[in-house]
């Protein structure tokens, strides 16, 4: 752990302890929903260890509240966590090593550790943040599930503390150092579109998946890109030349 530590800086130690405290809290809410409508204890915390996907849990979670059965429940939870497939290739060469490491590599993947693991260049700082970070995650949300879930109906109504804000908030600020590259902007903003848009028409879930569409963009070239390209091509000859001169 002191290895991991030394590799990483400390601004990102911040970060990620800050991700921690806003999980924290949405976990206890999670907790608390789920016992205070009627569900049994050993519920969340069986879906925290297993699943270790907060959206999902809360989407299975409401689909029983609500009056569905466990198989849509199963459902809308794998439908929420198909998005972490293309997640697991934009970082395939962080949970290396045997195929134990590699099957808790994947448990531990998540919207916060592939965030923080796409922010850094360099290989071992890569690997690093990510275990580093879901760990901390893996022990700071079932502890948290487990309070909130003892705590029950004594939270109240979680809406009014405004922890639900906390996740997507925490998300949006790993991602907005991201945004910098105009292509990068391009495919969020089109990929938020399509969701926003199909929202209203397909079941929940869905709309993240769609939103996969804005990676079309990523890979072209913004307009004007490529015709600053071949302009700087012929100054970029010219210097070459004066170089060998």
């Amino acid at each position: 752990m002191r290895s991991l530590l030394r590799t990483l800086e400390r601004a990102t130690l911040r970060d990620v302890a800050l991700v921690c405290l806003a999980d924290a809290l949405v976990g206890a809410s999670f907790g608390a929903i789920s016992v205070s409508g009627g569900l049994p204890l050993w519920v969340p915390i069986a879906l925290s260890v297993l699943v270790f996907a907060g959206g999902s849990q809360f989407a299975a979670v409401g689909v029983v509240l609500s009056g569905g059965g466990a198989l849509a429940a199963v459902a809308t939870g794998l439908v929420l966590n198909a998005r972490l497939l293309p997640f697991g290739f934009t970082v395939p060469d962080v949970p290396d090593g045997p195929w134990w490491r590699r099957l808790v590599g994947a448990q531990l993947l998540t919207d916060e550790t592939v965030a923080f693991a796409l922010q850094q260049s360099d290989p071992r700082r890569r690997r690093a943040v990510y275990w580093l970070c879901g760990v901390a995650l893996f022990v700071v949300w079932n502890v948290s599930v487990l309070l909130g879930a003892l705590a029950g109906g004594l939270i109240g109504d979680t809406d009014a503390f405004g922890l639900d804000a906390a996740f997507p908030a925490v998300l949006l600020a790993l991602v907005l150092p991201s945004l910098a590259d105009r292509r990068t902007r391009t495919a969020a903003v089109a990929g938020a579109a399509v969701a926003v848009a199909a929202t209203p028409f397909v079941p929940a879930g869905l709309p993240v998946l769609l939103a996969l569409v804005g990676l079309v963009f990523a890979g072209r070239p913004v307009a004007g890109e490529s015709g600053r390209k071949a302009a700087d091509g012929p100054n970029a000859a010219d210097a070459e030349k004066e170089k060998v001169r």
